[in-house]
């Protein structure tokens, strides 16, 4: 299992999760920086993600949607907003209300996450912390599950590698 650390701190309002994988920062750099292979890790394993729009460029938006079992999808979007090439990139990252036009939902909370991705070895380290406006903001996404999904997110990402 990749992530090795969870991190709520309610007084800083941030969540920071810490994973390790058996590759190189380039190729961990890869699958943010391609859709296709993104929507294989994005989202819990039950929810995967469609990326309808990527791009990671300062000023870039992301638009996904993450698909339910039953078929119901749950849209969101992250907008970009520093990106230093193959180690970090940085973005808002919030809930929209529709699929189509991905207007963001005002009733939830949208963060402001750096992932920052560093040699460790012969792998790499991966930092994906998130700061969230009040300490109730922050409460209110752990409580909608967010340690789990993004736990079982990021895990996933060590059978994408393993299919190199």
């Amino acid at each position: 299992m990749p992530v090795i650390d969870v991190t709520p701190d309610p007084e800083n309002c941030t969540l920071t999760m810490t994973a390790r994988f058996d590759a190189p920062v380039e190729r961990v750099w890869q699958i943010y920086a391609d859709p296709r292979q993104l929507e294989q890790v994005w989202g819990p394993p039950t929810y995967p993600a469609t990326f309808v729009r990527h791009e990671l460029r300062p000023g870039g938006m992301m638009h996904y949607f993450m698909t339910s079992p039953e078929g119901d999808k749950f849209p969101g979007f992250w907008e970009i907003t520093a990106v230093d090439e193959k180690t970090s990139f940085d973005f808002d990252d919030g809930f929209a209300l529709d699929a189509d036009d991905f207007t963001p939902n005002l009733d939830l909370p949208v963060s402001k996450n750096v992932y920052r991705f560093t040699a460790d070895g012969d792998g790499t380290r991966a930092e994906y912390r998130s700061v969230y406006a009040t300490a109730g903001d922050l409460q209110k996404v752990l409580e909608m599950g967010m340690v789990e999904g993004a736990t079982g997110a990021i895990n996933q990402i060590d059978e994408l590698l393993k299919n190199d």
